[in-house]
């Protein structure tokens, strides 16, 4: 039987290894992104689509995003990819993180501002039992090199508080 995974255990999982590891890898799918080009999800996309990522968006109520094919499920998205940003409500993140863990994601960004917090530890625990590393409720803006003042801002808060990964 699985071991369930406690909030404690949130910091040791969400390591700034995991976090640099999802930032080196060139393609991704984006699940959740937006058709609403004022949205934050299409900022965020845009600004990964500047810094030269390829991604792959999912949203099921589209069919292109920013010029690019959009896909219907993780499931759909060729070329495969093996790591995923979700930018989608907490109830939804349970079935996501199964349908990636069937198309072969090993790694997952859970966006989120408040950290591990924002995450529910059975969301954890499920990721684990699939063998996929989980980035719990960072938001990805917090570790870009030219992130603008409000983000800057924002890592500054959460290291103060002690809630950045180490």
């Amino acid at each position: 039987m699985a071991r369930s995974i406690h909030r404690d255990d949130l910091t040791a999982m969400t390591s700034q290894t995991h976090i640099q590891e999802f930032l080196r890898q060139k393609r991704f799918a984006f699940i959740g992104v937006s058709r609403d080009e004022r949205d934050f999800s299409r900022i965020l996309f845009h600004a990964f689509l500047s810094s030269g990522y390829d991604i792959a968006p999912v949203n099921p109520g589209t069919v292109e995003i920013e010029g690019r094919k959009c896909f219907g499920s993780i499931q759909d998205v060729t070329p495969r990819v093996t790591s995923a940003l979700l930018m989608l409500p907490r109830q939804s993140l349970t079935r996501l993180i199964l349908q990636c863990a069937e198309a072969g994601v090993t790694l997952i960004w859970i966006y989120g501002i408040m950290g591990p917090r924002g995450v529910p530890p059975p969301v954890l625990t499920i990721g684990a039992e699939q063998g996929i590393s989980i980035i719990p409720g960072y938001c990805p803006f917090m570790f870009f090199k030219n992130a603008g003042m409000l983000h800057r801002v924002h890592r500054a808060l959460m290291r103060f508080a002690g809630m950045m990964p180490k």
